[in-house]
């Protein structure tokens, strides 16, 4: 279409607007807007992490069976596969170990310490079949181009777990292992170093397989975990809060996660060019950094996005050049725009979410009608909904994104106006009258009743 009849357009879109605007308001709102009224969102409640825990006083000592030493490396030494060596106090040296099949414990993180002085790696696994458990581990190197990590591995079939890593550049670095298991430890970078991006990540997953990364507290980092050319890795109820990016996937197929949490982050979860990825119940909360996107899929196809809480985010979901994913029961709850898509993000199936608060509901960047669903779609808080035979399922389409945000894409200094009476009406009638048919995203079959009940628990009273 040429450039003049885009403007004929646009205008006749809104003077019908005006036109329409008092018929349409007069609609049967079976599906109006819980307002606002008196109520004020609320954050999550974070991990509780001791700023400046006390490291033991005592000397290191390292026991395998009966035998003492004054160093670990001395015990690693006379350790045998099967082995445990258990660690109390505090051992400022730097840990390889080479023997497969053994433990490195302590009674608790506050109980044994090791402190790498700022230099290299602290800990490095070397061995398969290696368990650490409850210990203290801190002060790695600076140097992000060498990846200086806390920890480490390069065996197989790891197990960390119950532990504590702070003053780390790479918290843990996964380095071509299959079968590790991280699960409960703290993981916290260094703060004082900005920007962001000169730090390291809490989990680095490169080449891993057949992994899982679960139940840890990770903060101050670049990127929370980081996935490059993994596959099969699972990480689960995980909360990452204060870094760049909450999750990272780069060229990482294949991948679970589930039930994680990622609050006040530049973005919550950061999937790019991956495939098959299963993104159930999580929560990006609060994720309003440089980017500002509670999840973003930028190359991601054939994905599941099902069941998570995206609140108060910049973009609660954005899609660049992404194709033949499932949005499925998601809370896209106070974003300033809910799902923003763009570059070709146009073969999307997206039903049963609900839409609330949103500023906008969806920005679709899009130069043709992109139709969701054809049975069953989703609640929007706005929406004017006609029920007719009571079925829960609206008789009309609803158009969230259209001729308005064509126009202001076209014409970046006509947003000035995008509160004047005559833009809502442009918004109002375009959503509901079919023969306003500009680009953009139709639901034709919006909900009249939001799928989640419990969604006023990110709110108080005032």
């Amino acid at each position: 279409m040429s450039p003049a009849l885009e403007r004929d357009r646009a205008f006749a879109l809104l003077s019908a607007g005006l036109l329409l605007v008092t018929l349409v308001a007069a609609g049967t709102a079976t599906g109006s807007a819980p307002t606002d009224g008196d109520e004020t969102r609320i954050g999550i409640e974070l991990p509780n992490i001791e700023e400046n825990p006390e490291l033991p006083q005592d000397e290191g000592m390292a026991r395998v069976g009966g035998e003492r030493y004054d160093s670990v490396a001395a015990a690693l030494n006379t350790a045998r596969p099967g082995d445990t060596v258990h660690l109390d106090g505090r051992f400022e040296e730097r840990v390889v170990v080479d023997t497969p099949n053994v433990t490195l414990v302590a009674d608790g993180p506050d109980a044994a310490v090791l402190d790498g002085n700022g230099s290299g790696d602290v800990l490095t696994v070397a061995a398969d079949d290696v368990t650490v458990q409850n210990l203290w581990i801190r002060n790695s190197g600076y140097r992000t181009e060498s990846n200086d990590a806390a920890v480490l591995v390069e065996g197989d079939d790891l197990t960390l777990r119950d532990s504590r890593i702070t003053e780390a550049t790479f918290g843990v670095w996964l380095d071509g292992v299959d079968g590790a298991r991280v699960t409960n430890n703290t993981i916290r970078g260094r703060e004082r170093i900005t920007p962001l991006t000169d730090r390291g990540n809490g989990v680095q997953i490169w080449k891993t397989e057949d992994s899982l990364i679960a139940g840890n507290r990770i903060t101050d980092v670049r990127d929370g975990l980081y996935y490059s050319w993994a596959s099969e890795v699972v990480a689960r109820e995980n909360v990452v809060w204060d870094v760049r990016y909450g999750v990272h996937y780069m060229y990482s197929d294949d991948n679970r996660l589930v039930n994680n949490t990622a609050a006040n982050n530049d973005v919550g979860y950061a999937l790019m060019v991956s495939k098959r990825l299963t993104v159930v119940d999580n929560v990006a909360i609060n994720n309003t950094g440089s980017s500002g996107h509670g999840i973003l899929l930028k190359s991601i196809d054939e994905t599941t996005v099902r069941g998570n809480d995206l609140v108060g985010n910049e973009n609660g979901l954005f899609l660049y050049n992404s194709l033949h994913n499932d949005v499925r029961r998601n809370l896209v709850l106070e974003n300033d725009v809910g799902v923003h898509l763009t570059a070709g993000s146009v073969e999307e199936r997206v039903s049963n979410n609900t839409f609330l608060r949103n500023g906008e509901a969806v920005w679709a960047v899009v130069g043709e009608r992109v139709t969701w669903n054809e049975s069953v779609g989703n609640y929007w808080g706005d929406a004017t909904v006609t029920d007719v035979d009571d079925d829960g399922v609206g008789d009309g389409r609803y158009k969230p994104a259209g001729a308005v945000q064509r126009l202001l894409a076209d014409h970046p200094s006509a947003r000035v106006f995008t509160s004047s009476p005559a833009f809502d009406a442009v918004r109002r009638a375009e959503r509901t009258v079919p023969l306003l048919d500009a680009p953009g995203v139709v639901d034709e079959r919006p909900l009249t009743e939001p799928l989640h009940d419990d969604w006023r628990r990110y709110y108080v009273r005032n």
